[in-house]
């Protein structure tokens, strides 16, 4: 019961700093959005390509460094885990989590029925991702995560 708690705080989390990344609407989350979209903000002039980069670091920095650092100390400090391979599947369960939620209720939901991300100028432009794409991208992480899952076990295993 307590891993389905630490699952939901950590979405939250996620959710949470996603959502400053749209601190002024969407475009400040350029880099979220399909190429066709970028193209189109940048032809208007409502932003550059230079700017979308910076922004996308300075969110992705941060956005990464909390993510990880949560994650170590939910399954090091909180949960106590001390052998590899529990922090190996612990690792791996919130990671898998974190992706799939992001792809069907971020990407799907959220950004698909809100209006923060939308983008007047480019209403007409396909933004939201596709089942398609989402199960496509979703897939391919799967498998990146159950890589980096290592990673991450042996940094619980190594700091704890």
């Amino acid at each position: 019961m307590i891993i389905a708690i630490q699952l939901v705080l950590f979405c939250l989390l996620f959710t949470l700093m996603v959502r400053l990344s749209a601190i002024g609407g969407g475009i400040n989350a350029l880099y979220f959005y399909p190429k066709a979209v970028q193209q189109k903000v940048f032809s208007l002039g409502l932003t550059d390509e230079k700017t979308m980069k910076r922004k996308k670091a300075w969110f992705f920095i941060p956005f990464l460094s909390v993510l990880l650092i949560a994650l170590l100390l939910i399954i090091g400090l909180w949960n106590g885990v001390k052998d590899y391979w529990t922090a190996y599947f612990q690792s791996l369960l919130f990671l898998e989590v974190m992706n799939w939620y992001d792809g069907i209720v971020i990407d799907r939901l959220w950004v698909g029925h809100s209006k923060l991300w939308l983008i007047p100028e480019c209403a007409e432009i396909p933004y939201v991702q596709t089942w398609k794409q989402v199960l496509v991208k979703r897939g391919i992480l799967t498998a990146v995560w159950i890589v980096l899952a290592f990673a991450v076990a042996g940094l619980i295993i190594l700091i704890f």
